[in-house]
């Protein structure tokens, strides 16, 4: 039995130890049945497959992944996880499908799509660039169109992990008093702590556009942004009214805080927030709101708990004033590198309490990344109403 590129470096590890050869084959192949009985598991839809083992073969295309499937491979799929037609020349199914991921199926020069047809003996219809519409999957047989969307839904997923976030969940905190109370801060922090390393006015947040962010979310065309402004709505009929009454929150903003761990080589400064009641109604809402979206396949899972912060200082703003961050902590390794962090031990010591001011939250925003209303805050694509 041939060894994989796995069993060898184990089997020569084992032979290092003093263990007999026989001995080393068993548990290379004992290794290998295991990893074939315990594939890598992908969630998609509420569904699980299996990303079968594979030999390594030449594809190593950016826009494309191994998956491989024959259609035989479908039997294990369950057959009423799509819709899928009976036509007078044989099967078909229909996959909506966002423009900007046509590429990723189709592949440099065709190759992924014509080796998804080939693999799976079906023909595959992509809408023209830039043109919304549906991807029509047709084959003679069931099982082949079921393996063919199986593999699109797959690589699909895998591809829009990898985009930049379009829209995100907010509180807006740009309310004229916050504002005011936060130019406040600024003044007070550059004349106090403007000879500290990396201090600079350049850091500071625009107040017009202070705010917490729930959770972020890829919404590559409007018929996405609907159906997430429609489970919005929802959320405030299932939950959302219950737990605010029908009111606005009261809300107070003061202290700040920071994110990583050495205050002299701080990247990201944050004002806290609590409810003024003392009760954690704002955490509640926050939570549920994204553990939807999250079982919705519209929202990554980050987290427990959302972390309610609204950021006042950042060094992304350094280099480019509407940068926004994903996550405080999903940043890629090489945003960090560019980053030139600044030393906050002053400013934590000096405003460790202060005091933003009070503001009435009375909405849940569904804002776009890189926008601007008419206030200066983030365009809303769409919102759910406390009242």
């Amino acid at each position: 039995m041939p060894l994989t590129n796995y069993s060898r470096g184990n089997f020569e590890n084992l032979a290092l130890l003093g263990i007999s050869y026989q001995s080393r084959l068993c548990f290379c192949i004992r290794r290998n049945k295991m990893d074939v009985l315990r594939p890598t598991l992908i969630r998609i839809g509420g569904r699980v497959y299996r990303k079968n083992l594979i030999q390594e073969q030449a594809y190593q295309h950016e826009e494309e992944e191994d998956f491989c499937a024959g259609p035989s491979d479908c039997a294990d799929e369950p057959c009423d996880a799509f819709v899928v037609e009976e036509t007078g020349k044989g099967f078909q199914c229909k996959v909506d499908v966002p423009s900007p991921l046509y590429k990723y199926i189709i592949g440099k020069k065709g190759e992924t799509k014509k080796r998804l047809e080939t693999e799976t003996r079906t023909s595959i219809s992509i809408p023209k660039p830039g043109v919304e519409g549906e991807i029509v999957i047709t084959g003679q047989h069931r099982s082949g169109v079921i393996s063919a969307r199986t593999r699109i839904d797959v690589l699909l997923d895998s591809f829009r992990k990898k985009q930049p976030f379009t829209h995100f969940l907010s509180f807006a905190l740009n309310q004229p008093a916050i504002q005011e109370k936060f130019l406040q801060f600024k003044e007070e922090v550059l004349e106090k702590c403007s000879k500290d390393h990396g201090v600079s006015s350049s850091l500071f947040q625009n107040p017009a556009k202070l705010h917490l962010t729930l959770g972020t979310l890829v919404l590559l065309n409007e018929q996405e942004i609907q159906k997430a402004c429609d489970l919005l709505q929802r959320c405030k009929e299932d939950f959302v009214d219950q737990i605010a009454g029908g009111k606005p929150l009261t809300v107070e903003v003061a202290g700040v805080e920071y994110m990583n761990d050495d205050p002299a080589m701080t990247d990201v400064l944050y004002a806290k927030v609590h409810m003024k009641d003392g009760s954690d109604r704002l955490q509640v809402i926050a939570d549920q709101l994204v553990e939807r979206f999250v079982a919705s396949g519209m929202m990554l899972k980050e987290w427990d708990r959302v972390k309610l912060h609204a950021t006042v200082m950042n060094t992304l703003f350094r280099k480019d004033p509407s940068a926004e961050e994903r996550n405080y902590t999903m940043t890629g390794k090489s945003s960090f590198k560019e980053r030139e962090s600044f030393n906050g031990r002053n400013i934590l010591k000096l405003f460790e309490n202060f005091y933003f001011g009070e503001v009435q939250l009375d909405s849940v925003r569904l804002s776009q990344r890189f926008s601007s209303d008419a206030s200066g805050y983030y365009a809303t694509s769409g919102q759910l109403t406390f009242s």
